[in-house]
């Protein structure tokens, strides 16, 4: 099969058959599912310098996957299973890399990778049923198909404060994080303390002169329990990863272990503290919240129970009465669990300061650094942001995407993004997404699997039946979009200020953004569907006079 690097001379168009955007977990396995198992023409694309998607770009000190080791990989590679030794049970950012430029090489992908190339805009011509795509390299394809493999946490979102001209330091964002940052003995300011936030802030504050944490709002966090894997604990995992895998795509979150099914109120309160005792001391925040009780998310006093104990452990952890009162949450324990690696801890050093911007917001950045509405100036050498992505649709919005009659995505998701399956959105059709607006929330790179071998069926589905295009129709989107926010509802996680409702990017439309019902009940649903001759799909045939290439 031969290689798609050519380039356009004379302003030509390159016809392919997949352009696929991005070159990480999911970019990379379409590009072998397409031009490998389905024989056709494909090229990937990525901005990047090199593949691996959003662990190219986050080298923050600390990054970690919240994911086991073991389910943070591709399940499909049967052979790299028995290969790859993790030596962690939580994987780093420099492994993940690693492992996914192993992948690309093994699998040689990388002669059909376009690295240090965007993608600007995408336009569906109607009259050829097919994607036209322009680089910023200035080069044009025309692509029957077009995989949008973005990613899900990748758009950075960097607030808007008046005065960063001005600063007179370094300022980074922890999803750009350059080579060659050098922390020791400076004044440091972080502003954020979610998942990024938790990670880098515990990583530096051993190592800064002074460390200012500007908290957005308190955490509910829990050890994450990291440490070595022995040679025995790998050979034990590959010996049961039939099993392992199996678990993982029969259960609702993915992460590898029995989600609880258990009532807090059905044990004393003396079992429910040597469960979250046990909890604690093994680590994990997804661990915590639902393997040991299975109602923490949807029941209010479950909650207030799994709140109460954490809060405890704050105030038994911090020394500064006042420190740990700022520390301590007041909300609902109901966004994205957290785990970290010491950081109630970090607040015990003399070195590290904590100012709750939720009481006393930052005013202004000053050329010295970051004035808070108390008259405080906190100066400063770096000034680091730990305040995530605009997740989900982010990256769509930020590309010229157009579909049918030239409406924009930006347009066509005013009021929230929205697709049907979490793979396809009306009015642009053949263009597939993995990680697309509701889907599963869950360990992704399994629920990455079930949606790029599901768009694989599909794409293998249209070229043995002559079908040109493929489209979600409106009823079935909204259908969908209605089903993801009735189950959602039945949780607590729509009460609290979160990401994963949009809540963190000021202006844009809290909405739902996940399927909550699980992987399992969201693979037998979408199989279901392609079963069904694609229900809820309009299905194109080829138009009279089109030329297939």
């Amino acid at each position: 099969m031969s290689s798609l690097i050519n380039t356009t001379e004379n302003g030509a168009v390159i016809h392919i058959d997949a352009a696929i955007i991005g070159a990480g977990f999911a970019g990379l396995y379409a590009l072998k599912k397409m031009r490998d198992e389905l024989g056709l023409t494909a090229l990937a694309f990525d901005k990047a310098g090199g593949v691996g998607g959003t662990w190219y770009w986050n080298r923050y000190p600390g990054a970690l996957s919240d994911s086991e080791s073991h389910v943070y990989c591709y399940s499909w590679d049967k052979d790299l299973l028995q290969e790859w030794d993790f030596k962690t049970k939580y994987v780093p950012q420099s492994e993940v890399l690693r492992y996914l430029e192993s992948v690309a090489q093994r699998h040689d992908l990388l002669k059909d990778i376009r690295l240090n190339t965007g993608i600007t805009a995408a336009a569906f011509d109607e009259a050829q049923q097919r994607w036209i795509v322009r680089t910023d390299a200035g080069e044009t394809y025309s692509a029957k198909y077009l995989i949008a493999a973005v990613g899900l946490l990748s758009a950075t979102n960097l607030p808007k404060i008046d005065g960063m001209d001005s600063f007179a330091g370094k300022i980074y964002h922890t999803s750009r994080w350059p080579e060659g940052v050098e922390l020791a003995g400076k004044r440091v300011g972080v502003v954020g303390n979610g998942s990024t936030g938790v990670q880098v802030i515990t990583a530096i504050a051993p190592v800064v002169g002074h460390l200012t944490v500007f908290q957005r709002s308190p955490q509910y966090s829990v050890p994450v329990g990291n440490g070595p894997l022995s040679e025995a604990d790998m050979a034990e995992i590959k010996a049961s990863y039939p099993k392992i895998w199996d678990g993982v795509k029969n259960s609702s979150l993915a992460f590898g272990f029995e989600e609880s099914t258990r009532p807090l109120a059905s044990v004393s309160p003396e079992e429910r503290t040597r469960i979250f005792d046990k909890a604690w001391a093994k680590g994990g925040g997804f661990r915590f919240m639902f393997e040991t009780f299975g109602d923490i998310a949807t029941d209010e006093d479950a909650n207030k129970a799994a709140q109460d104990y954490i809060r405890g452990k704050i105030d038994s952890i911090v020394h500064d009465p006042e420190t740990a009162r700022k520390l301590k949450p007041k909300d609902l324990h109901a966004k994205r669990p957290l785990c970290d690696s010491g950081y109630y801890q970090t607040f015990n050093r003399d070195n590290v300061e904590l100012v709750h911007i939720g009481e006393t917001p930052i005013k202004a950045i000053t050329p010295k650094g970051v004035l808070t509405a108390d008259g405080v100036e906190h100066e400063l050498d770096i000034l680091i942001f730990a305040t995530g992505f605009d997740a989900v649709d982010g990256n769509y919005k930020r590309m010229d995407l157009r579909g049918r009659d030239g409406v924009t995505i930006q347009d066509h998701w005013k009021d929230g993004p929205s697709g049907y399956l979490s793979v396809l959105t009306a009015q642009f059709p053949n263009m597939f997404m993995v990680l697309g607006p509701n889907g599963p929330f869950t360990n992704l790179p399994p629920t990455i699997e079930t949606e790029v071998e599901w768009i694989s069926k599909t794409i293998d589905y249209m070229e043995k039946n002559k079908v040109a295009a493929i489209e979600a129709t409106p009823e079935a989107e909204a259908e969908w979009t209605q089903t993801c926010h009735d189950i959602a509802s039945q949780t607590l996680f729509p009460k609290a200020d979160s990401w994963i409702f949009g809540a963190n990017i000021p202006g844009k439309k809290r909405t739902i953004y996940f399927y909550m019902g699980g992987l399992k009940a969201f693979r037998e649903t979408i199989e279901d569907v392609a079963a069904d001759t694609y229900r809820g799909f309009v299905l194109e045939p080829q138009k009279q006079g089109v030329l297939v290439d």
